[in-house]
């Protein structure tokens, strides 16, 4: 599936839910696979939320969190992504680590807090991962930077026995996107700008999703299926 040229200019998108109409309209050809869309909280849910509308599809929730350097949080060593099962799956950037000379043991508190944060999430938003295992599944974010987090969540996918994954995303960088093709068997992406900074400068409106914005979008997809 192919992507739709970068734009200069204003941002692509008004805010995450217009993204996911947008997304939802290059995904139609699955709906005769009855798939089922993942979301990673908090700012992928709105996203999914409307693909999953579109599609006729369950909407589920598929927890992943980044790995960030002690005391650097925002500077990404890996990630850590749980599946329904509470398997977790962590990615770590090992020759990134090696050259900044970080061990694992180092690192372990940041990976239980991370973890501890999925567990929080899990209880706050009671949203159930659906069945994977021999299902279409389209992971969906808002967006993607340097795709540790999105790397962990498919591959828990993979884990679980998912017979096709799809990872669909309004903007992300290039790199990232063949980066991350392996991990996947089809990527749907609207925007890749080759001069990428930031996810959110692509989002007229980029604020922030809370907990009970993920709720109540749960409830109504709930309702629709």
């Amino acid at each position: 599936m192919m992507s739709a040229p970068a734009t200069s200019g204003p941002p692509e998108f008004r805010d995450r839910r217009e993204a996911g109409q947008r997304l939802a309209s290059a995904l139609i050809p699955l709906i005769a696979l009855r798939p089922v869309v993942l979301a990673l909280p908090r700012g992928g849910v709105p996203v999914a939320f409307e693909v999953a509308r579109r599609l006729r599809a369950p909407l589920g929730l598929l927890f992943a969190r980044k790995i960030g350097m002690p005391g650097a949080e925002e500077f990404g060593l890996g990630a850590i992504a749980v599946g329904g099962d509470g398997n977790a799956e962590t990615v770590l950037d090992k020759p990134l680590m090696q050259k900044l000379g970080i061990t694992r043991a180092v690192i372990a508190p940041v990976i239980r807090r991370q973890r501890k944060e999925i567990i929080r999430q899990q209880a706050t938003y009671d949203g159930a991962t659906p069945p994977i295992a021999g299902r279409v599944i389209v992971v969906v974010d808002d967006g993607i930077a340097t795709g540790g987090t999105m790397r962990a969540a498919l591959r828990v996918v993979r884990h679980h026995g998912a017979a096709r994954v799809v990872l669909a995303v309004p903007v992300a960088p290039p790199e990232t996107l063949a980066d991350l093709a392996m991990e996947c068997d089809d990527l749907v992406c609207l925007v890749r700008p080759p001069d990428f900074r930031a996810v959110g400068i692509h989002y007229a409106d980029f604020q922030q999703v809370e907990d009970e914005d993920v709720r109540q979008l749960l409830a109504e997809a709930r309702n629709m299926t």
